[in-house]
């Protein structure tokens, strides 16, 4: 029996449908349980967390970083120049 609506998609099944209008999933792609908890994005039984955090995050916590010297060096040059640009009169606002 199809249900209601299409857990593949979310369109509506019409009564005695074998497979969804919309998208065409049926028993075997998208109606069954073990099919719909396949969409889900749901870890297996075998997932490790601890392994999961390890790849992600690696083995030590980093500390981040600031802005490095260079960028504040730059940001600084910058500064100085628009201030003489100013200064000399070459640039008005």
């Amino acid at each position: 029996m199809p249900p209601e609506v299409c857990p593949n998609c979310g369109a509506e099944v019409p009564p005695g449908a074998r497979a969804c209008p919309e998208c065409g999933a049926d028993e075997e792609t998208g109606w069954s349980e073990k099919a719909y908890a396949d969409n889900l994005g749901l870890p297996d039984e075998q997932f490790d967390y601890g392994e999961f955090v390890n790849e992600e995050f690696g083995a030590g916590r980093k500390k981040p970083h600031g802005i490095s010297r260079f960028w504040w060096t730059l940001a600084l040059l910058l500064v100085v120049l628009l201030l003489l640009a100013l200064l000399s009169g070459i640039v008005y606002f």
